[in-house]
């Protein structure tokens, strides 16, 4: 692992870890307000009660989606077959210009149009999508190569 993944690992399990904790504070508040006892502070503590559950769960599914995108990724890279944006002239705020990325969504639109019921072109039309700026269509586009690639591993 090289030092920026290093870094990124160590931030996403310092931010779980302050989650952790957090929702544990917020388990032990509900409960004491369910054990005040009056009417209003059960039913408000009933509701503090849920919100570590919820949020467990939308951490779970965050980092579940992160690492099968990371991983998809990775066998995209191994492959040869990713998007490379790289070499394409950027705007100052870092982005990539417009008719650049367009001209590249152009082109691997063209390789998905001939198998779009490959996971991998998929994959490769969502990074153009969030290239070319249209991040409705990358998350939609993403889903599917997920749901594609799952379908071809039998799970």
């Amino acid at each position: 692992m090289n030092n920026k993944t290093t870094r990124t690992l160590i931030l996403i399990t310092a931010i779980c870890i302050a989650l952790a904790v957090y929702f544990v504070l917020l388990g032990q508040r509900g409960i004491q307000l369910i054990q005040d006892g009056g009417g209003v502070a059960i039913g408000l503590g009933i509701g503090v009660l849920i919100l570590p559950f919820l949020g467990l769960w939308l951490v779970i599914a965050t980092l579940r989606a992160g690492f099968t995108h990371q991983r998809l990724a990775q066998q995209i890279h191994d492959e040869g077959l990713a998007v490379d944006a790289s070499t394409l002239p950027k705007l100052p705020s870092g982005r990539i210009e417009r008719a650049a990325a367009d001209e590249l969504f152009a082109t691997v639109k063209v390789d998905w149009e001939a198998d779009p019921d490959n996971w991998k072109q998929n994959f490769r039309l969502a990074r153009a999508y969030d290239y070319a700026g249209d991040r409705s269509r990358a998350r939609e586009t993403m889903r599917r190569a997920v749901e594609l690639e799952r379908r071809e591993r039998g799970k």
